[in-house]
Formats: structure tokens, C-alpha cells, sequence
């Protein structure tokens, strides 16, 4: 069955013999397409496309009372370019069917035809519809500053300008049919922008979430497929799988990275010919559920490693949002410690703790291999802990420093000055460095220092030296 987004795009049949309009919505019908017009009046098309502005394709018929079908499929490509024309007739003539094509049909099909090469065709067709009209609502998007639905993303805490990027470029993709491959580190919100998605895309069904990490084939293809009463040992009854229970909606599979390489076979399958088979069964059951993925792992380097196929990510990726981790999206963290302190005292029903602005700057100096997930548990554990009604800010140093002591060094270190032509002496890089420091750590001095990876006293010391080399430099003058 073709996917529900797809299905709120008509498809327009015209034909004059009524027989012929019936055979052929039957056809699509049962080719998953429920959403069809008919027409048996060629001069009433423009009126139709006036009242359905989403017509995704026309089956259009050549010959026909008191109208010209090759005249009007010029007509129709000049007024409506972006809507794939299939022309359907039973004149079997070379130079007409190229005379179409060069017109702009996007297929000529001969009465009678084959249901299946008319579902096919038919597809085909609503594919390059989908691709034009993502296309043109992605290019709108990105050339706007605004989030059309910010409602839809208030979940997500930012102010974060690539992540407002992100924002927009899901709500280009949010109604297309198409997989989402979300990639990013644990922890930075890839099941939030799932559920995003999933909202955006105004299909009736429900949200479905699984995370298939360390599932072996056998658990994968039940969770999924479902299973027939006697499939195994223990399958006592009939089982539906969460692909029936997302119908209409969309299933969510986290950690698709970890997938065995016999399990990213089954899913294949289910995302080019959109059906499955239930353990146990040789009927095959369709499905209309979008697919959304995500992982943590770098997919390119797993093909390359032979633990994941090249062709199931392609399939996967046509759709790709990449998760930034909150260490490059630092301006967020105020934000962060504001609303989670407030959700934690909400759930612990305690009064919110105060904070000293110290905190903020402690934070930014942080890695966070977890991410906004860690910060979350961080702050968690010190609210449980605190006496006061204040965030105690010790652990969070001695947590800034651990991480300074096992961080590696910066891969970009040894490229730092390649571009400059002119290297600074050794004391003007200094300077510049210890600025830098200070600039990231809002004027913290201690923050500063464990940036630089020095104690706070050596620091000291160093700003002291410079200060009464200035000011030398200025009685000199």
C-alpha cells in the first residue's frame, strides 16, 4: 500500500468512456492509490485543477469528444510544468508517443494496460512529484529566518543558529513520504526530532518508537513483523507487529547501526517493496508506515568496515538530519539550566534551586560525551543533593577538570597556524591564546586557566607580567 502522505495527493484520471475511468480507479485502488479523481470531460480539467491545487498526476486520455488530448497535454505542461502527465490510449503510433514525450508527457501507456504497469508508471510519477514539491518547500525554507511551526519544536531547547537550520529544513521535509536517517551522539535529542517529524507529517496514525539495540534477527523480525501462532517455540498466539501498530503513522527504529547484517537484509526488503511477511506466514502484509532512523555511529565508517550495507544506507539517507552535540551549540546551555532546574523541582516537587552565574561558565568549559541527556542527570543529582537551596558548584569543577585531565589533544592543533603566512612571535600567540580563554570562560578566571590547561596561580602570574609590560611600554612612550 503507497504511504498516507502520498495518498492526500489525487491522482486525476480523464477518459470519456466511463467503463475505462471505473477499470482504472479499480486498478490504483488496489495499487494502494485511494485517493482518485475522475474526469469524463476533457474541457472540465482546468476548472478541476483550480479546485484541487495538489493534483499530483494526470492519466489522460487522447482521444475525446470536442476536445484534442494532444492539444491539451501542451496546454496542461505550459499551465501546470510541475504535474507529471501520463498519457493513456489505445492509439498504438510511434510518432504520436514521441510527439507526447516531446511535449512533456512523462509516460504513454497503449490500452489495454497491465495493472501493474500502470501502478507502476503511476508511482514513478508520484515520486518526481514528491522530489519537486520537497524540492521548492526546502528552498523557501531556507531562504526564510523563520521557523514556520515553532510550536512543533518547543521540546527542543536553542537559540542555536544551526539548529534552527535543522528546524526549518524538517519542516521541508516533515510531509514527504521518504525515510529520515538522524544521526548525532547520544543524548543530543534524535527521538525529539523524530517526534517533530512525525507531527509535521499530518498523518492520522500513531507515533512508534523502538530501540533495536542488541535485538538478535529473531527478536528483530518479531518486534517488527510480527509472528503466527506455532512460528517457534512459544508463540502460542498471534502476535502483531509494531509495523500494524504504527499504520498510518510512523515507526521509529533508534540504534539502526547496531542491526545485523541478516536483519538489514528484512528491512530492505521492507522499505523498497513497502511489505513484509510475519514469522510463520506466506502471506506477505503491506505497510503504509513511515520509517524513521537514527543512530550514533558513523554508517560510512561501518560500510567501510563491512558491518553495514551501502545499499540499505542509501535507502535509509534519503532524508538525512545530522544532530550537533551541545558542546557546539554552548549558547544554549543558560537556556538549559533554566528549564531543566524548573522541570526538576517540578518533578521533585521541591522549590528551584538559585545558581551562581559561575555555573553556566563551569558548563561551557565541559565536553558533555552525553550531551544534553548528561547535563540533565547532572543537574538532577544536584538538586537531590543540595541543603542550601543553591547548586553547589564543586562537583561541577572537579567534573570540568576530570574531563580536562582524559580530553586528547585537539586533532586541529598541529593545522592551527597553516593558513597564516606571517607566524606571530611566540608572545603575541600566548596573548591571543590566553584572550581566547578568557572570552570562552565569560572572564572566569579559574574557568580560563582550565582551558589553558595551567593552574589558576600560573595564570595569575602571567597576567601580572603582562599588565607592568604595558604599563612600561607605556611610561617608555
Amino acid at each position: 500500500m503507497i504511504s498516507p502522505t502520498i495518498a492526500k495527493y489525487p491522482i486525476l484520471v480523464v477518459d470519456d468512456e466511463q467503463d475505462v475511468v471505473d477499470s482504472f480507479e479499480m486498478a490504483l485502488n488496489a495499487g494502494g492509490f485511494n485517493n482518485v479523481l475522475t474526469c469524463t470531460e476533457g474541457g472540465s480539467i482546468p476548472e478541476l485543477l483550480t479546485q484541487y491545487k495538489n493534483i499530483a498526476v494526470i492519466l489522460l486520455d487522447l482521444v475525446m469528444p470536442n476536445i484534442n488530448g494532444r492539444d491539451l497535454l501542451k496546454q496542461l505542461k505550459e499551465e501546470y510544468p510541475e504535474i507529471p502527465i501520463i498519457v493513456v490510449t489505445a492509439l498504438y503510433d510511434l510518432d504520436i508517443a514521441v510527439e507526447c514525450i516531446k511535449n512533456g508527457a512523462f509516460d504513454y501507456l497503449v490500452k489495454p494496460v497491465e495493472k501493474v504497469r500502470l501502478t507502476s508508471s503511476v508511482q514513478r510519477a508520484m515520486d518526481r512529484t514528491e522530489l519537486t514539491r520537497e524540492n521548492i518547500a526546502l528552498k523557501q525554507r531556507l531562504l526564510t529566518n523563520r521557523v514556520e511551526r515553532p510550536e512543533i519544536f518547543s521540546k527542543i531547547i536553542t537559540r542555536n543558529k544551526a539548529m534552527l537550520s535543522i528546524f526549518k529544513y524538517v519542516e521541508a521535509i516533515g510531509d514527504s513520504s521518504e525515510p529520515v536517517l538522524i544521526t548525532g551522539e547520544t543524548g543530543v535529542g534524535k527521538e525529539l526530532i523524530a517526534r517533530a517529524i512525525h507531527d509535521l507529517s499530518g498523518v492520522s496514525g500513531p507515533f512508534i518508537g523502538v530501540n533495536i539495540a542488541g535485538l538478535d534477527e529473531q527478536s528483530f523480525a518479531d518486534t517488527l513483523f510480527g509472528h503466527r501462532r506455532g512460528a517457534f517455540t512459544g508463540a502460542d498466539t498471534n502476535r502483531q507487529g509494531l509495523l500494524k501498530a504504527a499504520e498510518g503513522g510512523t515507526l521509529f527504529l533508534d540504534e539502526i547501526g547496531d542491526l545485523s547484517q541478516t536483519s538489514q537484509v528484512k528491512l530492505l526488503r521492507l522499505l523498497q517493496e513497502q511489505e513484509y511477511f510475519p514469522l510463520g506466514s506466506d502471506v506477505p502484509h503491506k505497510s503504509n508506515a513511515r520509517i524513521l532512523t537514527a543512530t550514533h555511529h558513523d554508517l560510512e565508517e561501518e560500510i567501510s568496515n563491512s558491518m553495514f550495507r551501502r545499499d540499505l544506507y542509501f535507502r535509509l539517507k534519503i532524508h538525512q538530519v545530522h544532530m550537533p552535540p551541545l558542546r557546539e551549540r554552548i549558547e544554549d546551555i543558560p537556556l538549559l539550566v533554566e528549564v531543566l532546574l524548573d522541570k526538576i523541582a517540578t518533578k521533585l516537587r521541591k522549590k528551584k534551586l538559585k545558581y551562581s552565574p559561575k555555573l553556566v561558565s563551569i558548563l561551557k568549559c565541559y565536553n558533555f560525551p552525553g550531551n544534553v541527556r548528561e547535563l540533565e542527570a547532572l543537574l538532577y543529582d544536584a538538586v537531590t543533593k543540595s541543603t542550601s537551596g543553591w547548586v553547589d558548584l564543586n562537583s561541577f569543577n572537579k567534573l570540568v577538570n576530570r574531563d580536562r585531565a582524559w580530553r586528547s589533544p585537539h586533532s586541529d592543533v598541529s593545522e592551527l597556524f597553516s593558513e597564516i603566512k606571517n607566524l606571530p612571535t611566540l608572545a603575541e600567540a600566548i596573548d591571543s591564546l590566553v584572550d581566547e580563554a578568557f572570552k570562552r570562560a565569560d572572564g572566569n578566571q579559574s574557568i580560563a586557566a582550565n582551558f589553558l590547561g595551567i593552574s589558576q596561580s600560573a595564570l595569575s602570574r602571567r597576567l601580572k607580567r603582562r599588565k607592568d609590560k604595558d604599563r612600561d611600554s607605556v611610561e617608555e612612550k
